[in-house]
């Protein structure tokens, strides 16, 4: 296998879609470490797995010995992205964007090399341009264009509001990758219609166009939806090692193979190898520990994965209730309160509909006791443990 094949089977491992491939091989064969633009608006003050598909991938690159270009959009993230919603994106304050950006800084380095990485803000270079050479820029793209990208297209015909402003993200995101001179840019499939704005734009400015490497959105703790925190299924980078090695030993064992293709740093041949194992009959939670304990080393030291495996096995395996969990009161009045809804009200459940499908599935406890009967009333006095799930715990008083 010549060099450049290696590294264009890393640099594709996981990866939707590489546009131009002929032409990333043309830039290594020039020898030179690439420019390598990843781009993250900071729209909350921490990051999640899903977050890292695209963190990891510049790694790789790193790996390759190139030139990650980390971009903190803290100019477009007070225009607010618009890709892949149906509702105009509520724009960040500055004050927002820069708390939440001190924080990007710290958690990336988890997983970079801070010698091999360059963090830029695009501020620097979109209030220089002004008024008058946004007004150029916007010139480089029409309305029809624009129309073409898909959440645009089917909130116009669904005459939903799309608000001048949402033009301007794509063309923004284009034009960092004219400043910063990029050879390709990462972004996750959502960002595809913008990644090809920035090709453009660059052969506009007489510049190279940047190849693109789209990655896959990755599915939260459910296995439908993309991680999300607003879903509820996501697992965020600084939750305690306790927490984040549960998530993961919760997560279906097909959904598990996901996260190792674009979490894992192990070799695709070892996960390979992992993947063979079991069809050869090892058991699949041994393989998925492998998995957690990995992912928390990375963020929280090796240490702390070996007490989160201690801290599963105690609690899980051998079906302990831990000594620490959340405390509340709820008031019952005279007759007490069902147990869907206290589940709903202590935050073990988003919704009282959830609070009874988990419980048709077998997965809701009362004091270490399967909840069988759905109409079950909690009553005036009583203090409980519940349970959902294997990570989920609250000790209830009715009061």
């Amino acid at each position: 296998m010549t060099e450049i094949t290696a590294a264009l089977e890393l640099i594709k491992r996981g990866a939707d879609e590489l546009l131009i491939e002929a032409e990333l091989v043309e830039k290594l064969k020039k020898g030179r470490p690439l420019r390598v633009k990843a781009g993250f608006d900071p729209t909350a003050p921490d990051l999640h797995l899903g977050h890292t598909v695209l963190i990891n991938k510049l790694r790789h690159f790193q790996e390759l010995g190139h030139q990650v270009l980390f971009l903190i959009g803290d100019f477009t993230g007070m225009i607010g992205d618009p890709s892949g919603k149906n509702t105009t994106r509520p724009p960040l304050t500055r004050e927002q964007v820069l708390a939440n950006a001190a924080t990007y800084q710290e958690q990336v380095f988890k997983i970079l090399d801070p010698a091999k990485t360059e963090v830029c803000f695009n501020s620097s270079w979109m209030e220089a341009l002004g008024a008058s050479g946004m007004i150029r820029l916007a010139a480089q793209h029409t309305v029809a264009r624009m129309l073409e990208r898909d959440d645009f297209s089917k909130r116009y015909a669904a005459q939903q509001p799309i608000a001048i402003h949402e033009f301007l993200y794509p063309l923004c995101q284009g034009y960092d990758s004219v400043a910063m001179k990029a050879d390709i840019e990462l972004g996750g499939t959502d960002q595809r219609f913008n990644l090809l704005v920035g090709r453009e734009l660059q052969k506009h400015y007489g510049q190279a166009p940047q190849c693109v490497l789209t990655m896959p959105l990755l599915e939260g703790l459910d296995g439908v939806n993309k991680m999300s925190k607003s879903l509820g299924n996501y697992i965020g980078i600084y939750e305690p090692a306790n927490e984040i090695f549960g998530k993961v030993m919760s997560v279906s064992d097909e959904l598990m193979w996901r996260y190792y293709e674009l979490l894992s740093f192990r070799q695709a041949a070892e996960i390979r190898g992992l993947r063979d194992s079991i069809a050869e009959g090892r058991n699949p939670r041994d393989v998925k520990v492998m998995l957690a304990q990995e992912l928390v080393a990375r963020f929280h030291g090796q240490a702390a994965a070996v007490a989160a495996l201690e801290d599963f096995e105690a609690r899980f395996q051998r079906n302990a209730i831990p000594d620490e969990m959340p405390e509340l009161t709820l008031l019952g009045g005279d007759v007490g309160l069902g147990v869907a809804a206290v589940l709903k009200q202590a935050g073990l459940t988003v919704s009282t509909s959830e609070s009874l499908r988990m419980i048709d599935q077998g997965g809701v406890r009362l004091n270490g006791e399967k909840v069988v009967d759905k109409g079950l009333l909690l009553k005036t006095g009583e203090v409980v443990v519940l349970q959902v799930g294997k990570r989920k715990f609250a000790r209830v008083t009715i009061s």
